[in-house]
């Protein structure tokens, strides 16, 4: 037992040396330069060879050398790209660059660019929008932001270069369905000027003159207005801004007729309005309103002398 162990012993599993593992520079009779061998008690692995039978140094562990003896493009020999090298492929930077502006730039992108841009989200051609359609579709545009007379419309399309035809032609189908009505928008101008911002006749008639509207339609509407109106609309005025006038009686008249004046207020009835509202405000304003003469004012206002 004891010479059993002792020959164990001296033999000794442990004093096996493990086997050393085989470089790529040793290979066993038969083997071809290819081969590894990865542990010392595996057998060796053979490794797929490139597609096409070309060897790829990279890729199969060949030296360079093994490379350029099968004639093979060698990356560091030929100058080639890595790619190139690797696939076999003889495509310079150049001309890759060459096709790609070539087939690109000038080829299938600009020409798709150019055929999507006058294609809609579906993909289909939207047909070129007619003259008549264009004049219409900017009327509507015009009207939904407020009403507008056929002369504001006109001189909108015109602007836009629609032939004189196309829009005489689109006016008077609007016209015959009521979609514009110049005496409806002079009557509808008239009240929402005068009882917004208190405009006198006259100034309503220049305002509508520089809409377009005919003189016999907007004299029409100014006939809603009458001198009671603007007496009553011109003391409203005058009473709104005493509230907050300051200064001497005389300069606060003058301020004021200047005023209405601005509105279309003829002198007599703004030089009436203010001397009886400085009347009722206080003594001092009643008393140089007492001396004022609103007929002899009005006259030299109007004197063209």
């Amino acid at each position: 037992m004891a010479g059993r162990r002792g020959a164990r012993a001296g033999r000794g599993w442990d004093a096996i040396p493990p086997r050393r593992p085989r470089t790529s520079d040793e290979h066993p009779p038969g083997d071809s330069p290819g081969d590894e061998t990865e542990r010392g008690n595996v057998p060796p692995r053979r490794r797929r060879g490139s597609p096409g039978g070309t060897p790829n140094p990279a890729r199969d562990g060949l030296p360079w050398s093994a490379a350029d003896r099968d004639g093979a493009p060698s990356a560091r020999r030929d100058g080639l790209p890595w790619s190139a090298a690797g696939r076999g492929d003889a495509l310079s930077a150049a001309d890759r660059n060459g096709a790609l502006s070539a087939g690109g730039r000038d080829g299938a992108l600009s020409a798709g660019g150019r055929g999507e841009s006058r294609r809609g989200r579906s993909g289909r051609a939207q047909p070129e929008q007619s003259e008549g359609e264009r004049a219409r579709e900017i009327c509507l545009r015009q009207l939904a932001v407020r009403p507008r007379t056929r002369a504001e419309l006109a001189k909108v399309l015109a602007r836009k270069e629609i032939s004189d035809e196309v829009i005489a032609e689109v006016l008077d189908r609007y016209d015959e369905v009521g979609i514009i009505d110049d005496a409806a928008f002079a009557r509808a101008w008239v009240s929402s000027r005068h009882h917004g911002r208190g405009l006198a006749r006259r100034a309503l008639a220049n305002e509508l003159r520089q809409r377009g509207v005919d003189a016999e339609v907007a004299s029409e509407a100014l006939e809603t207005l009458d001198e009671e109106d603007e007496a009553a609309t011109a003391r409203a005025l005058v009473d709104r801004k005493l509230r907050t006038a300051s200064g001497s009686p005389e300069a606060v008249f003058r301020r004021l007729v200047a005023m209405l004046a601005r509105k279309g207020y003829p002198a007599g009835v703004a030089i009436r309005a203010v001397k009886d509202a400085l009347a009722a405000r206080d003594a001092e304003a009643a008393e140089f309103a007492e001396a004022i003469d609103a007929d002899a004012l009005a006259d030299e206002s109007t004197d063209p002398s």
